[in-house]
C-alpha cells in the first residue's frame, strides 16, 4: 500500500488524495491558517488522515543532506519535519509537495516525490554562495569574509 506524506500545499490547493492513505506532521497542521484549508484538513482527518511526529534520527538525516545540498537555509522547520516523515516511510510513501528545495533534498534522500500543482524538479542541485563584489565562492555565509560584500546563492553543480 502506498501512503502520501502531505505538505501544506495538499490542503491549501485541495489536492484530491484518499484520506486513509494520507499522513502529515503537526507543524503542517499549524501552518493551515484559512478556514478553508483548516476545513479540508478536518475533513481528511475525520476520514482517516493521520498526523504523526517525525523521528528525531530522521530529522538529523534530513539536516545532514540539506547541508550537503546547501538547501538548509531555504527549508523551514516544517519542511524538515515533512521530509523526515517521508524519509521514515520512503519505501511505501510518496511525498506531495510543490517546494523545490524540499523536492531537491527529497530526491537526494531517495524519497519519491510528486508535485501538487507546480512542475516537478528536473535537476538535483547543489548550491554555493558567491560574493557580488570580488566574485569569490564560499560554501555558506551572508557576508564575504574577504571584501565584506553580500553573498548570493548560486548553483554549484547539477547531480
Amino acid at each position: 500500500m502506498t501512503y502520501y506524506i502531505a505538505d501544506s500545499a495538499v490542503f491549501i490547493m485541495g489536492y484530491p488524495v484518499e484520506s486513509t492513505l494520507l499522513i502529515t506532521v503537526p507543524s503542517v497542521v499549524n501552518e493551515l491558517k484559512s478556514s478553508e484549508t483548516s476545513m479540508r484538513f478536518d475533513l481528511a482527518r475525520e476520514d482517516g488522515a493521520k498526523v504523526e511526529m517525525p523521528q528525531p534520527c530522521m530529522i538529523d538525516e534530513v539536516r545532514k543532506m540539506a547541508q550537503h545540498t546547501r538547501d538548509v537555509e531555504e527549508l523551514s522547520p516544517t519542511d524538515i519535519d515533512i521530509l523526515a516523515k517521508a524519509l521514515e516511510r520512503k519505501d511505501d510513501a510518496i511525498l506531495l509537495t510543490d517546494d523545490y528545495a524540499v523536492q531537491n533534498v527529497a530526491v537526494m534522500l531517495g524519497i519519491d516525490v510528486k508535485p501538487v500543482v507546480q512542475k516537478k524538479i528536473r535537476d538535483i542541485l547543489v548550491w554555493e554562495k558567491q560574493c557580488i563584489g570580488c566574485r569569490k565562492r564560499f560554501d555558506d555565509g551572508d557576508v564575504c569574509p574577504i571584501c565584506g560584500s553580500e553573498l548570493k546563492k548560486k548553483r554549484k553543480r547539477k547531480i
